[in-house]
Protein backbone atom coordinates (compact mmCIF):
# COMPACT_ATOMS: atom_id res chain seq x y z
CA UNK A 1 0.00 0.00 0.00
CA UNK A 2 2.61 2.48 0.83
CA UNK A 3 4.40 1.64 -2.16
CA UNK A 4 1.20 2.18 -4.62
CA UNK A 5 0.90 5.77 -2.24
CA UNK A 6 4.59 7.16 -2.98
CA UNK A 7 3.40 6.03 -6.54
CA UNK A 8 0.76 7.90 -7.27
CA UNK A 9 2.15 11.42 -4.97
CA UNK A 10 5.26 10.85 -8.02
CA UNK A 11 2.67 10.78 -11.29
CA UNK A 12 0.84 13.56 -9.27
CA UNK A 13 4.28 15.22 -9.39
CA UNK A 14 5.00 14.70 -12.65
CA UNK A 15 1.59 16.27 -14.07
CA UNK A 16 2.72 19.44 -12.10
CA UNK A 17 5.70 19.23 -13.37
CA UNK A 18 4.92 18.79 -17.04
CA UNK A 19 1.85 21.20 -17.20
CA UNK A 20 3.08 23.83 -19.43
CA UNK A 21 2.08 27.47 -18.74
CA UNK A 22 3.47 28.77 -21.91
CA UNK A 23 3.95 26.67 -25.51
CA UNK A 24 7.47 27.26 -25.34
CA UNK A 25 7.87 25.17 -22.08
CA UNK A 26 6.98 21.83 -23.59
CA UNK A 27 10.80 21.28 -24.40
CA UNK A 28 11.70 22.00 -20.85
CA UNK A 29 8.86 19.82 -19.57
CA UNK A 30 10.12 17.04 -22.09
CA UNK A 31 13.46 16.85 -20.27
CA UNK A 32 11.98 17.18 -16.53
CA UNK A 33 9.51 14.40 -17.85
CA UNK A 34 13.03 11.85 -18.68
CA UNK A 35 14.39 12.79 -15.80
CA UNK A 36 11.99 11.85 -13.14
CA UNK A 37 11.16 8.50 -14.88
CA UNK A 38 14.86 7.74 -14.56
CA UNK A 39 14.95 8.69 -10.96
CA UNK A 40 11.19 6.68 -10.85
CA UNK A 41 13.02 3.08 -11.97
CA UNK A 42 15.76 4.03 -10.37
CA UNK A 43 13.99 4.09 -6.49
CA UNK A 44 12.03 0.97 -7.43
CA UNK A 45 15.17 -0.87 -8.53
CA UNK A 46 16.57 -0.09 -5.25
CA UNK A 47 13.84 -1.58 -2.31
CA UNK A 48 15.34 -2.25 0.89
CA UNK A 49 18.34 -3.69 0.14
CA UNK A 50 19.72 -4.69 3.87
CA UNK A 51 16.33 -6.16 4.45
CA UNK A 52 16.62 -8.29 1.18
CA UNK A 53 20.07 -9.36 2.23
CA UNK A 54 18.86 -10.92 5.83
CA UNK A 55 16.46 -12.71 4.12
CA UNK A 56 18.93 -14.95 2.33
CA UNK A 57 20.13 -16.91 5.77
CA UNK A 58 18.57 -17.87 9.19
CA UNK A 59 20.12 -18.90 12.08
CA UNK A 60 19.70 -22.61 12.59
CA UNK A 61 19.62 -23.87 16.69
CA UNK A 62 17.69 -27.08 17.86
CA UNK A 63 16.49 -24.69 20.81
CA UNK A 64 16.06 -21.04 21.51
CA UNK A 65 17.61 -21.76 25.75
CA UNK A 66 20.59 -22.57 26.97
CA UNK A 67 23.15 -23.09 30.21
CA UNK A 68 26.47 -20.67 29.87
CA UNK A 69 29.53 -23.23 28.74
CA UNK A 70 26.98 -25.14 26.87
CA UNK A 71 28.33 -26.53 23.33
CA UNK A 72 25.44 -26.97 20.40
CA UNK A 73 25.48 -27.45 17.02
CA UNK A 74 24.82 -24.73 14.80
CA UNK A 75 24.04 -23.92 10.83
CA UNK A 76 22.42 -21.22 8.35
CA UNK A 77 19.86 -21.90 6.71
CA UNK A 78 20.41 -20.66 2.89
CA UNK A 79 17.73 -19.87 1.22
CA UNK A 80 18.70 -18.93 -1.80
CA UNK A 81 22.10 -21.47 -2.54
CA UNK A 82 24.04 -18.66 -2.18
CA UNK A 83 28.21 -19.00 -2.07
CA UNK A 84 29.06 -18.77 1.61
CA UNK A 85 32.83 -18.21 2.59
CA UNK A 86 32.69 -18.09 5.78
CA UNK A 87 30.61 -17.29 9.35
CA UNK A 88 31.56 -15.89 12.70
CA UNK A 89 29.19 -16.09 15.81
CA UNK A 90 28.89 -13.39 18.49
CA UNK A 91 27.40 -12.33 21.19
CA UNK A 92 27.33 -8.59 22.44
CA UNK A 93 30.25 -8.10 20.17
CA UNK A 94 32.42 -11.32 22.07
CA UNK A 95 33.00 -13.68 19.41
CA UNK A 96 32.23 -17.21 20.30
CA UNK A 97 34.13 -20.37 19.47
CA UNK A 98 32.82 -22.41 16.28
CA UNK A 99 34.58 -26.15 15.87
CA UNK A 100 33.38 -29.03 14.12
CA UNK A 101 29.92 -27.08 13.52
CA UNK A 102 29.50 -25.96 16.92
CA UNK A 103 29.28 -22.92 19.20
CA UNK A 104 29.95 -22.66 22.97
CA UNK A 105 28.54 -20.50 24.91
CA UNK A 106 32.00 -19.31 27.21
CA UNK A 107 31.43 -15.54 27.49
CA UNK A 108 30.03 -14.33 30.98
CA UNK A 109 26.67 -13.08 29.26
CA UNK A 110 23.48 -14.09 30.45
CA UNK A 111 19.63 -13.57 29.93
CA UNK A 112 17.99 -12.64 27.18
CA UNK A 113 20.57 -12.62 24.45
CA UNK A 114 20.72 -12.02 20.75
CA UNK A 115 23.37 -14.36 18.95
CA UNK A 116 24.63 -12.79 15.98
CA UNK A 117 26.07 -14.48 13.09
CA UNK A 118 28.35 -12.55 10.39
CA UNK A 119 27.70 -13.88 7.02
CA UNK A 120 30.52 -13.76 4.36
CA UNK A 121 29.06 -14.95 0.86
CA UNK A 122 29.85 -13.93 -2.84
CA UNK A 123 31.46 -10.71 -2.84
CA UNK A 124 29.11 -9.22 0.17
CA UNK A 125 28.43 -9.51 3.98
CA UNK A 126 25.32 -9.81 6.02
CA UNK A 127 25.12 -9.79 10.01
CA UNK A 128 22.14 -12.23 10.93
CA UNK A 129 20.50 -12.70 14.86
CA UNK A 130 18.48 -14.66 16.79
CA UNK A 131 17.01 -14.51 20.09
CA UNK A 132 18.30 -17.03 22.71
CA UNK A 133 18.52 -17.13 26.24
CA UNK A 134 21.60 -17.53 28.03
CA UNK A 135 20.89 -19.56 32.06
CA UNK A 136 23.66 -19.86 34.73
CA UNK A 137 25.52 -23.10 34.24
CA UNK A 138 24.49 -24.30 38.30
CA UNK A 139 21.88 -23.56 40.28
CA UNK A 140 22.11 -21.33 43.29
CA UNK A 141 23.10 -22.79 46.67
CA UNK A 142 20.78 -22.24 49.33
CA UNK A 143 22.30 -20.39 52.66
CA UNK A 144 20.90 -19.45 55.99
CA UNK A 145 21.08 -17.03 58.87
CA UNK A 146 22.85 -16.77 62.44
CA UNK A 147 21.28 -14.37 64.47
CA UNK A 148 24.34 -12.45 66.49
CA UNK A 149 22.76 -9.75 67.62
CA UNK A 150 19.30 -7.39 67.45
CA UNK A 151 19.04 -3.71 67.96
CA UNK A 152 16.41 -1.23 67.86
CA UNK A 153 15.40 0.01 64.72
CA UNK A 154 12.70 2.97 64.53
CA UNK A 155 9.31 1.43 63.56
CA UNK A 156 8.29 4.20 61.41
CA UNK A 157 11.58 3.86 59.34
CA UNK A 158 10.07 2.07 55.97
CA UNK A 159 13.75 0.90 55.23
CA UNK A 160 14.83 1.05 51.48
CA UNK A 161 18.71 1.38 52.01
CA UNK A 162 21.45 0.48 54.23
CA UNK A 163 24.75 1.42 54.14
CA UNK A 164 28.25 1.16 56.75
CA UNK A 165 30.74 4.14 55.94
CA UNK A 166 33.67 4.01 58.62
CA UNK A 167 31.54 2.05 61.30
CA UNK A 168 28.53 4.83 61.06
CA UNK A 169 25.01 3.34 59.73
CA UNK A 170 22.98 5.05 56.77
CA UNK A 171 19.53 4.72 55.85
CA UNK A 172 17.12 5.87 53.20
CA UNK A 173 13.25 5.55 53.63
CA UNK A 174 10.17 5.97 51.41
CA UNK A 175 6.64 6.95 51.29
CA UNK A 176 5.64 9.72 50.08
CA UNK A 177 5.83 12.16 53.36
CA UNK A 178 8.00 9.92 54.87
CA UNK A 179 10.99 9.46 52.63
CA UNK A 180 14.23 10.70 54.61
CA UNK A 181 18.31 10.30 54.68
CA UNK A 182 19.10 9.46 57.99
CA UNK A 183 22.45 9.05 60.12
CA UNK A 184 22.19 6.20 62.58
CA UNK A 185 24.13 5.06 65.64
CA UNK A 186 23.52 1.55 64.78
CA UNK A 187 23.69 0.48 68.38
CA UNK A 188 21.39 2.43 69.90
CA UNK A 189 19.24 3.06 66.71
CA UNK A 190 19.46 6.99 67.47
CA UNK A 191 19.53 9.36 65.09
CA UNK A 192 22.62 11.75 64.35
CA UNK A 193 21.23 13.49 61.50
CA UNK A 194 18.60 13.61 58.89
CA UNK A 195 17.16 14.54 55.52
CA UNK A 196 14.07 14.35 54.91
CA UNK A 197 12.44 14.81 51.21
CA UNK A 198 9.15 16.64 49.67
CA UNK A 199 6.55 15.11 50.58
CA UNK A 200 5.69 14.25 46.73
CA UNK A 201 9.06 11.59 47.00
CA UNK A 202 8.99 7.97 47.47
CA UNK A 203 12.69 7.10 48.44
CA UNK A 204 14.80 4.27 47.78
CA UNK A 205 18.33 3.04 47.84
CA UNK A 206 20.95 4.63 49.19
CA UNK A 207 25.12 3.94 48.33
CA UNK A 208 28.64 6.41 49.70
CA UNK A 209 30.53 6.75 46.87
CA UNK A 210 33.40 9.37 47.22
CA UNK A 211 32.36 11.33 50.01
CA UNK A 212 28.59 11.42 48.47
CA UNK A 213 25.84 10.35 49.33
CA UNK A 214 23.58 8.87 46.05
CA UNK A 215 20.01 8.14 46.91
CA UNK A 216 17.38 7.04 44.30
CA UNK A 217 13.60 8.20 43.93
CA UNK A 218 10.90 5.35 43.04
CA UNK A 219 9.52 6.59 39.99
CA UNK A 220 10.34 9.93 39.40
CA UNK A 221 13.31 8.90 37.38
CA UNK A 222 15.51 11.24 39.16
CA UNK A 223 18.43 10.32 42.18
CA UNK A 224 20.07 12.64 44.51
CA UNK A 225 23.31 13.86 45.45
CA UNK A 226 24.36 14.62 48.78
CA UNK A 227 27.79 15.94 50.43
CA UNK A 228 28.99 13.04 53.45
CA UNK A 229 29.95 15.92 55.56
CA UNK A 230 26.75 17.76 56.34
CA UNK A 231 24.39 16.22 54.33
CA UNK A 232 23.83 19.56 52.36
CA UNK A 233 22.49 18.52 48.65
CA UNK A 234 24.48 18.98 45.43
CA UNK A 235 22.32 18.24 43.04
CA UNK A 236 20.21 15.73 40.85
CA UNK A 237 21.15 13.52 37.99
CA UNK A 238 18.13 11.94 35.47
CA UNK A 239 18.58 7.92 34.89
CA UNK A 240 18.80 6.62 31.68
CA UNK A 241 17.01 3.56 30.43
CA UNK A 242 16.64 1.96 33.21
CA UNK A 243 12.97 1.71 34.17
CA UNK A 244 13.07 3.10 38.14
CA UNK A 245 14.92 3.42 40.88
CA UNK A 246 14.79 0.18 43.52
CA UNK A 247 17.99 -0.15 45.17
CA UNK A 248 21.51 0.78 44.97
CA UNK A 249 25.46 0.13 45.62
CA UNK A 250 28.63 0.52 44.70
CA UNK A 251 32.16 -1.73 43.89
CA UNK A 252 34.37 1.06 44.70
CA UNK A 253 34.60 2.10 40.31
CA UNK A 254 30.58 2.48 39.61
CA UNK A 255 27.76 2.70 41.04
CA UNK A 256 25.00 -0.33 40.89
CA UNK A 257 21.62 0.07 40.59
CA UNK A 258 18.31 -1.74 40.41
CA UNK A 259 15.26 -1.09 38.68
CA UNK A 260 12.65 -3.39 39.56
CA UNK A 261 13.33 -5.43 35.97
CA UNK A 262 15.92 -8.29 35.51
CA UNK A 263 18.72 -5.80 34.82
CA UNK A 264 21.05 -4.06 37.07
CA UNK A 265 22.86 -1.09 35.83
CA UNK A 266 26.41 -0.14 35.94
CA UNK A 267 26.71 3.90 36.36
CA UNK A 268 29.49 6.32 35.72
CA UNK A 269 29.91 7.65 39.35
CA UNK A 270 30.80 10.79 37.66
CA UNK A 271 28.65 11.53 34.57
CA UNK A 272 25.98 9.17 36.61
CA UNK A 273 25.13 7.53 32.93
CA UNK A 274 24.10 4.05 32.72
CA UNK A 275 27.20 1.97 31.15
CA UNK A 276 25.54 -1.46 30.55
CA UNK A 277 23.99 -3.84 33.16
CA UNK A 278 23.72 -7.36 33.95
CA UNK A 279 20.53 -9.96 34.19
CA UNK A 280 19.95 -11.67 37.36
CA UNK A 281 19.52 -15.52 35.93
CA UNK A 282 19.55 -18.70 37.27
CA UNK A 283 19.64 -22.42 35.94
CA UNK A 284 16.19 -22.20 34.40
CA UNK A 285 14.71 -18.57 34.95
CA UNK A 286 15.46 -15.09 34.29
CA UNK A 287 15.05 -13.48 37.82
CA UNK A 288 13.01 -9.56 38.06
CA UNK A 289 13.12 -9.03 41.80
CA UNK A 290 15.77 -7.49 42.89
CA UNK A 291 15.56 -4.72 45.42
CA UNK A 292 18.04 -3.29 48.02
CA UNK A 293 21.51 -3.76 47.16
CA UNK A 294 24.68 -4.38 48.80
CA UNK A 295 28.12 -4.95 47.10
CA UNK A 296 30.85 -7.51 48.62
CA UNK A 297 33.72 -8.98 47.11
CA UNK A 298 32.69 -9.51 43.66
CA UNK A 299 28.78 -10.39 44.86
CA UNK A 300 26.07 -8.24 44.51
CA UNK A 301 23.75 -9.58 47.36
CA UNK A 302 19.72 -8.28 46.86
CA UNK A 303 16.89 -8.18 48.46
CA UNK A 304 14.20 -10.24 46.58
CA UNK A 305 11.16 -8.17 46.89
CA UNK A 306 8.33 -9.48 48.90
CA UNK A 307 9.97 -12.60 49.98
CA UNK A 308 12.62 -13.61 53.38
CA UNK A 309 15.29 -13.90 51.09
CA UNK A 310 18.45 -12.30 49.76
CA UNK A 311 20.02 -13.35 46.31
CA UNK A 312 23.89 -13.76 46.25
CA UNK A 313 24.63 -12.44 42.70
CA UNK A 314 27.75 -12.74 40.58
CA UNK A 315 28.43 -8.77 40.01
CA UNK A 316 30.27 -10.27 36.26
CA UNK A 317 27.54 -12.26 34.76
CA UNK A 318 24.58 -11.81 36.64
CA UNK A 319 24.47 -15.89 37.82
CA UNK A 320 22.48 -15.76 41.10
CA UNK A 321 24.58 -18.54 42.92
CA UNK A 322 23.21 -18.54 46.22
CA UNK A 323 19.62 -17.52 48.08
CA UNK A 324 19.56 -17.41 51.46
CA UNK A 325 16.31 -17.73 53.53
CA UNK A 326 15.57 -15.37 56.01
CA UNK A 327 12.29 -17.35 57.00
CA UNK A 328 11.12 -16.74 60.89
CA UNK A 329 13.08 -13.59 61.65
CA UNK A 330 9.56 -11.61 60.56
CA UNK A 331 8.16 -13.28 63.95
CA UNK A 332 11.12 -11.48 66.42
CA UNK A 333 9.61 -8.31 65.87
CA UNK A 334 7.00 -6.10 67.38
CA UNK A 335 3.99 -6.03 64.93
CA UNK A 336 1.29 -2.93 65.09
CA UNK A 337 -2.19 -2.95 64.61
CA UNK A 338 -2.17 -1.79 61.25
CA UNK A 339 0.61 -4.61 60.21
CA UNK A 340 0.55 -5.45 56.38
CA UNK A 341 2.48 -8.34 55.52
CA UNK A 342 2.71 -7.25 51.58
CA UNK A 343 4.15 -3.66 52.72
CA UNK A 344 6.24 -4.08 55.82
CA UNK A 345 8.42 -6.56 54.29
CA UNK A 346 11.88 -7.85 54.89
CA UNK A 347 14.62 -5.44 53.13
CA UNK A 348 17.63 -3.57 54.23
CA UNK A 349 20.92 -5.14 54.08
CA UNK A 350 24.37 -3.53 54.99
CA UNK A 351 28.02 -5.38 55.50
CA UNK A 352 29.84 -4.51 58.18
CA UNK A 353 33.31 -4.76 56.63
CA UNK A 354 35.40 -4.75 60.00
CA UNK A 355 32.75 -6.76 61.95
CA UNK A 356 32.45 -8.71 58.84
CA UNK A 357 28.86 -9.40 58.95
CA UNK A 358 25.88 -8.60 57.95
CA UNK A 359 22.50 -6.02 59.10
CA UNK A 360 19.60 -6.79 58.21
CA UNK A 361 16.09 -5.25 58.71
CA UNK A 362 12.40 -4.30 57.33
CA UNK A 363 10.02 -1.66 56.62
CA UNK A 364 8.58 -0.38 59.99
CA UNK A 365 10.22 -3.08 61.50
CA UNK A 366 11.53 -2.22 65.26
CA UNK A 367 14.41 -4.89 65.16
CA UNK A 368 17.41 -4.69 63.40
CA UNK A 369 19.60 -7.73 63.42
CA UNK A 370 23.60 -8.36 62.86
CA UNK A 371 23.28 -11.98 60.85
CA UNK A 372 25.88 -14.73 59.90
CA UNK A 373 25.34 -15.78 56.58
CA UNK A 374 26.11 -19.61 56.83
CA UNK A 375 25.77 -22.18 53.77
CA UNK A 376 22.45 -24.93 54.70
Amino acid sequence: MLNVLRTNGYFAEIQSAIKPKHRDDHTMNFTKLCTYNLLFLLALSCGDTDGKKTSLFEIELDKTEYKRNDRVAVSIKNKKDKTIKNVSYSINGKELPLEDGQITFSIPDLGNMSLNATVDYEDATVEITKGIRIFAAAPPEVYTYEIIKEYPHDNRAYTQGLEFHDGVLYESTGKPGRSSVSKVAFDTGEVLQQVKLDKTIFGEGITIFKEKIYMLSWKKKTGYIYKLSDMSKIDNFQYGESKEGWGLTNNGSKLIKSDGTEKIWFLNPETLTEEGFIQTVTHNKIVNSANELEYVNGKIYANVYQKPSIMIIDATSGAIEGVVNFGGLSNKITKTADWNDKDQVFNGIAYHPERKTFFVTGKDWDKMFEVNIVKK
